[in-house]
């Protein structure tokens, strides 16, 4: 097991923060000064590395690049009034990058690397985490088979690696979405449950189609009937029908999301009807036509909560109704108070740097 004291440090000479326009970010473009790299070699973790951020040298004939064992992370930290840095419920976090890992024959990551390593990063570029509404910082922790070879089997080397962000809102504007009929997002038995790379390159092409249609992103539903709701392109979805809201149970096609589960836990202590079950689309066109569809909402990390404002279904087209008080903007403001450190933290999902 590595222990926290043995990440070496190199640091930058000079930050390129006093070049970054924090006031025309586009989300992921902008990286910070420093980056963590760990390997996985001959069966254990080598010490970890914080250092410059910049390219790493890997060969054409890498094995991230010929048979995809790629699984990545999204998280935030967030700085409040006094200049303290939180991240919120990073542990989750390491977990599900555990199961994504195992699901692709990877290396599990030990907590003294993703988290520790995490706290160190965020710390040593904690003046990159900007206060204010809306903002903070995106962590990408990744890792990526690094074996040089086009054998197909799993690689006997990996990369695990951290990059840090500086973010504002992820979708601007409206956001509609088309609820698929044709195209899936992933099958029973499958990687739909894991943040695996090629999980979003797939998604790719069916979401240039519906942006060639004026609609933003892709309500999936079940591969093997397309009845059922699962998810909205990156996001885990919720549906109000009068005052009940709903989402869909996980399985091993949906991603266990910990904003996900955050909104689950806040709809309890608030007392709101939830219900987590399989939603079908009948149902919600139904609820659409006699008007109790009251809202429908994605929520992640990098989107926090986004409000749906319409949806098409085949030959079906509905405009959500606005509400005032709706359970999205509820939500949306009870986790930034949490994460903004604004409010009590009941649940313990904070955690300082």
């Amino acid at each position: 097991m590595i222990d926290t004291h043995e990440i070496v440090i190199d640091k930058v000479e000079s930050s390129k923060i006093t070049h970054t326009d924090f006031d025309n970010l586009t989300f992921g473009k902008t990286f910070t000064d420093h980056m963590l790299e760990c390997t996985w070699r001959d069966g254990k973790w080598e010490t970890a590395h914080i250092k410059p951020y910049g390219p790493i040298m890997v060969e054409p004939s890498c094995k991230v690049f010929h048979y995809g064992q790629a699984i990545f992370e999204g998280m935030k930290a967030f700085k409040d009034a006094t200049g303290e840095v939180f991240l919120f419920r990073p542990e989750d976090n390491w977990k599900r990058f555990n199961q994504s890992a195992k699901r692709l024959a990877m290396p599990e990551v030990p907590k003294e690397v993703f988290i520790e390593g995490l706290k160190k990063l965020v710390s040593l570029d904690k003046e990159w985490v900007r206060y204010g509404e809306g903002l903070s910082l995106y962590l990408r922790p990744f890792m990526i088979a690094s074996e040089n070879g086009v054998a197909a089997a799993p690689s006997t080397e990996y990369k695990f690696m951290i990059v840090m962000s500086p973010a504002f809102a992820y979708y601007k504007g409206d956001v509609r979405v088309i609820i698929a009929s044709d195209f899936s997002r992933a099958a029973d038995g499958g990687v739909g449950y894991a943040k695996a790379a090629g999980n979003y390159a797939a998604s790719f092409y069916p979401n240039n189609l519906a942006l060639a249609e004026g609609y933003q992103q892709i309500i999936w539903t079940d591969a093997a009937t397309h009845e059922y709701l699962e998810e909205a392109g990156t996001m885990n979805i919720f549906v109000r029908i009068g005052d009940t809201l709903f989402t869909a149970p996980n399985n091993d096609r949906i991603l266990n999301g910990v904003t996900r589960r955050s909104v689950i836990q806040l709809a309890k202590d608030a007392g709101i009807s939830f219900e987590e079950r399989r939603v079908s689309v009948k149902e919600i066109n139904d609820a659409a036509k006699n008007g109790s569809l009251k809202e429908i909402f994605g929520s992640g990390t990098a989107a926090v909560i986004v409000p749906i404002k319409g949806y098409k279904h085949k030959d079906f087209v509905h405009e959500l109704p606005i509400i005032e008080d709706s359970y999205a903007n509820r939500f949306k403001e009870a986790l930034k108070d949490i994460q903004y450190n604004r409010a009590e933290d009941k649940h313990g999902w904070r955690v300082s740097v």
